[in-house]
């Protein structure tokens, strides 16, 4: 069987792989590759400026082919490299021969080709390289998602910041709100969620094979090779990493800042998987409308139907996701002694963690566009709901020290059909002033939503 995206066995790269275009350049195996390329060429580069009389300073000439070799790297690249597999059935090493393989007619390059991967264990460049592909996913994709979606409900929460909307608690008719509330609810929350995961330190270790600098200092005992490591890991690319260093590790870097990362992540996820929810039911009262499209089927055998797919997809994939990224995150920062393999194969699915995020994000996107609110529907709830309003006449009577107050509506209220005529008879049998009983008349459960609109507004 040939390969296609039918014949795909992840959804990521079968149903869904166009929606996914952006992260998988980044994710893929050929992603993990470019970035050890670059560490590799930012590693020998910057060994070549140490002062080593055995390694002089590269040329401008050599430096730029080597950088080259970076920004140019393509699937052509990565295949080579996965043939040198072949051979040396390890991937690290394949990276390393490719890049030699590429100093073949370059006298300089070649004369200094034992300096790449120059006291380097594997997982110096392996660490970085998922430091660096996890930065790019982040920055480019996940934040970016999550902005957007944030500026959606923003927009949205300021756009129906008045539109009164009956509450429900434990299912239960409540205290109004408005539409634009509920909504700047999940935007403040989403904001928090989406600054822990943009400010969360990524965490690179290039100090050999436990973490000591132990062949490092076999080589050149008298050089700081804790500061030149720094350097390289915390320099801007293109000249070093961009990452924030860690000093201390065993063979793997110790993986905490990732599962730091993931449960962020996986926190913003949550907040969407309620949000979801919410939306669907909403959209099951009435509340909203979906916008239709044309030639679109709702379902193989109801004609009417037009179902809020969008937000069902979005939360089953944010499940999803959150089933990979909490593995990730409890499984990660374990290794037995100074390191054991078992990060190795759970670190390639942090793609798949993104990947189902990120098409979660773009349903939540897609879905929201398509919303229509149905202010017919909002207002009939609402009308129907008059026993809402115990809650103000109850407050205001126990201002003015009638006994009871809380019971009394209790009373006419708990589990009964209340009309508006039946509690303006009520109000108008209470002991308190005229003017506060004016203002309870002339309440309805439209109007009454607090301060609902004014929070909305200013999110």
């Amino acid at each position: 069987m040939s390969f296609s995206t039918v014949s795909a066995l992840s959804p990521l790269d079968g149903r869904y792989a166009a929606k996914l275009a952006a992260l998988r350049p980044l994710m893929s195996e050929q992603g993990y590759m470019h970035r050890r390329v670059q560490v590799e060429v930012a590693w020998f580069i910057a060994l070549s400026d140490c002062g080593f009389a055995e390694f002089k300073p590269l040329t401008g000439g050599a430096r730029k082919y080597l950088m080259g070799l970076v920004t140019h790297f393509s699937e052509a690249d990565a295949l080579a490299i996965k043939e040198i597999e072949k051979t040396t059935n390890h991937d690290v090493k394949a990276v390393e021969y490719w890049i030699k393989s590429k100093f073949e007619a370059r006298p300089e390059l070649l004369a200094a080709a034992e300096f790449v991967h120059f006291a380097c264990t594997s997982e110096d460049i392996n660490n970085t390289s998922h430091a660096l592909q996890i930065q790019a996913a982040r920055d480019k994709v996940v934040l970016p998602a999550l902005d957007g979606l944030i500026a959606k409900l923003r927009e949205m929460a300021h756009q129906f910041a008045g539109v009164s909307m009956l509450s429900r608690t434990h299912g239960q008719t409540a205290s109004p709100t408005t539409v634009g509330k509920e909504i700047a609810n999940v935007a403040v929350r989403l904001s928090k969620a989406r600054e822990q995961i943009a400010t969360v330190k990524l965490l690179g270790k290039m100090n050999g094979a436990v973490g000591n600098y132990n062949a490092h200092l076999a080589a050149w005992p008298d050089f700081d090779w804790e500061a030149f490591s720094r350097k390289v890991v915390e320099t801007p690319a293109p000249l070093g990493l961009g990452l924030s260093f860690q000093p201390y590790s065993i063979q793997i870097e110790p993986h905490d800042y990732m599962a730091e990362l993931f449960d962020a992540v996986a926190r913003a996820n949550t907040i969407l998987i309620d949000f979801s929810r919410d939306i669907w039911g909403y959209v099951s009262l009435g509340y909203f409308k979906q916008r239709l499209k044309k030639g679109e089927i709702g379902s193989s055998t109801m004609p009417h139907k037009v179902n809020p797919i969008d937000f069902e997809n979005a939360e089953g994939n944010l499940g999803l996701a959150n089933a990979v990224l909490r593995h990730l995150s409890e499984k990660l920062p374990i290794s037995r002694w100074q390191r054991d393999l078992t990060d190795s194969t759970v670190l390639r699915n942090i793609g798949v963690g993104f990947g189902y995020a990120t098409l979660a994000y773009a349903s939540l996107a897609t879905g929201l566009g398509k919303l229509e609110l149905n202010d017919e529907a909002l207002a009939a709830d609402l009308d129907a709901s008059w026993e809402v309003l115990a809650e103000p006449i109850q407050t205001v009577m126990r201002r003015f020290g009638v006994q009871g107050a809380y019971e009394q509506l209790k009373e006419v209220t708990r589990g009964k059909t209340v009309t508006a005529e039946a509690l303006h008879g009520l109000i108008r049998s209470l002991d308190i002033p005229e003017a506060e009983k004016a203002r309870l008349l002339a309440m309805t459960p439209a109007s009454y939503v607090g301060k609902a609109a004014e929070l909305a507004s200013r999110i």
